[in-house]
């Protein structure tokens, strides 16, 4: 396991990018720390799957909004919220690329395939902007154990399987607001009072230039 802060990324951008198609990692997020791969790569994310123990859907990181309209369905009421974005939301939609990600990463529910989306605010979308590729997003903990707020409380079954940790410091914030739009309604499921400080980040992102909060 290798840990890399954001400027020992940026020293070694290059070589981290070339790793990171082929590799498990954990990540910070404008929300709480994740644990993710390339999302196409359906043995990476059984390899998640194990590490976690769950068959849950993952949701997905994604590269851009251009990415959203050209895999996903996208009602007028999902435009709204795609115009939210970057931001602490992950918007369920019907997928219509299923080669888009891997089949073991979205959900299949009455014959139509779902998968949720992220474009976080936060400085680690440039990776997955830059690389054009979906990666997994989902919490860095076992399911029904704490989240990870720091490195030091890490769970030892994933800290010995990932090939990466991006550490951003402490960090307690709250999962993202689920926002249901492949259904007749939208649906929002706020999973607790978000009481973070979002900076709001330019996008596209050809570079990382943000300075870190001291």
């Amino acid at each position: 396991m290798i840990v890399i802060n954001f400027d020992e990324y940026n020293i070694n951008r290059k070589n981290i990018l070339q790793d990171l198609p082929t590799s498990v990692f954990v990540y910070p997020t404008d929300t709480i720390y994740g644990i993710g791969c390339n999302a196409l790569d359906e043995k990476l994310v059984q390899k998640i799957r194990q590490i976690k123990k769950t068959a849950q859907p993952f949701s997905i990181i994604v590269p851009s909004k251009e990415w959203i309209y050209e895999n996903c369905v996208v009602t007028e009421e999902a435009e709204e919220w795609i115009r939210k974005l970057p931001g602490p939301y992950t918007l369920v939609l019907r997928l219509k690329n299923i080669k888009a990600v891997a089949k073991n990463v979205h959900n299949v529910k009455d014959n139509n395939i779902t998968i949720g989306v992220r474009m976080p605010n936060h400085w680690f979308l440039a990776l997955s902007y830059t690389l054009k590729m979906p990666i997994v997003t989902t919490s860095a903990n076992i399911p029904g154990q704490d989240f990870m707020t720091s490195l030091e409380d890490l769970d030892l079954s994933i800290r010995n399987h990932v090939d990466y940790v991006f550490y951003d410091g402490p960090k307690k914030g709250v999962p993202s607001t689920i926002i249901h739009l492949e259904g007749e309604k939208v649906e929002v499921t706020p999973r607790h009072e978000l009481r973070l400080i979002h900076k709001k980040i330019q996008f596209p992102l050809n570079e990382i230039t943000l300075t870190r909060k001291k």
